[in-house]
């Protein structure tokens, strides 16, 4: 007699019909709450940038009523007499963080080079803490070192000299010229720029590690030097955070406010476009007088306030316009 196979369970009757059993819709209360507060910061975010900018509208109002626009490039900064214009403190803000990039960069870029080609496997991890360590210097430390080292060094070594040099020069003559006191844009440029190297090179240094070592040791067994790993195969691979790097620091120096401060010399007033005269930014400007503010005279800081805040907006829309032609562009060539 023929062995009977034991009878297999019953399915189920979603399994007969070939259909997948119904997900549960009740929700955990732990994904219900963490919904919630994930939710609620990202709303929460959005609430604060729109209170800061609704503040800085309203409280700049009776200024922006008085002077318009014209604000933007008129230079006179009279609060005895109430007439107020940003153009001063929008160059020094300008000029200050274009001499901090035009340092910082090649320096940052030169750092993170050495670090993930060139440098030995024992200095390695100090220089790298050491770049570090200077991002967590306070920047009022930098401004008064800047103020009573690196000031007069600068007036001594630098700008004497760059006088001496170019001051029969047509341009070259008025940009250099001025008292060589070392207190200036030229001395606020050079301290923003030594304080954003540590984040432009932290960046970089990141960014250059995470390239896979595949596509550099192909590039080298084909006979590329060290120069063309770095500018065909790395900075390629990594142009997206090398620029958000670059937009990092560009934030931080547009945003400084004691160490600039200090070295800068408050001076409202622009009577000429050179970089050994004492200058103001819109933050060194605020820090200086918003205390003591009323009236008029504290709604134009307002309005020098909204405007650097503009600034910073425009700059970090051009800088994804450009991460965006970037992709575009690398998606035509593949």
């Amino acid at each position: 007699m023929a062995a009977t196979l034991p009878a297999e369970p019953a399915l189920s009757n979603a399994k007969d019909s070939g259909r997948p059993p119904e997900r549960r819709h009740n929700t955990p209360w732990g994904d219900a709450l963490f919904s919630v507060l994930a939710h609620s910061a990202a709303w929460l975010t959005l609430a604060i940038l729109a209170g800061i900018i609704g503040s800085l509208i309203i409280g700049a109002m009776p200024a922006m009523r008085e002077f318009g626009i014209s604000f933007l490039w008129h230079s006179e900064w009279d609060p005895v007499q109430d007439h107020y214009g940003g153009l001063a403190m929008i160059y020094g803000t300008l000029a200050t963080s274009t001499i901090a990039l035009l340092i910082a960069v090649p320096v940052s870029f030169g750092i993170a080079l050495f670090l993930t080609e060139m440098s030995p496997s024992w200095l390695k991890r100090p220089l790298g803490v050491a770049i570090e360590l200077l991002a967590g210097v306070p920047s009022i430390v930098y401004g008064m070192w800047g103020l009573t080292v690196f000031g007069p060094i600068l007036a001594t070594y630098v700008e004497v000299p760059l006088q001496s040099a170019f001051g029969n020069v047509p341009v070259l003559g008025t940009l250099f010229s001025g008292p060589p006191v070392g207190i200036g844009i030229l001395c606020a440029g050079i301290i923003l720029a030594i304080m954003i190297i540590p984040f432009i090179a932290s960046v970089m240094r990141d960014v250059f590690e995470v390239t896979p070592p595949m596509l550099k040791e192909s590039a080298y067994g084909l006979g590329s030097t060290t120069w063309e790993v770095v500018y065909k195969v790395v900075l390629p691979f990594t142009k997206t955070g090398v620029i958000g790097g670059i937009m990092l620091g560009l934030g931080r120096a547009l945003g400084e406010t004691m160490a600039v401060t200090f070295v800068i010399g408050n001076q409202s007033q622009l009577s000429q476009l050179t970089l050994f005269n004492a200058a103001n930014t819109i933050t060194s400007v605020l820090a200086n007088e918003f205390a003591e503010a009323e009236g008029l005279h504290r709604s134009a800081l307002l309005y020098l306030a909204l405007v650097l805040f503009v600034i910073t907006f425009i700059v970090l829309s051009l800088a994804k316009m450009l991460l965006m032609r970037l992709q575009r562009n690398e998606g035509v060539r593949t």
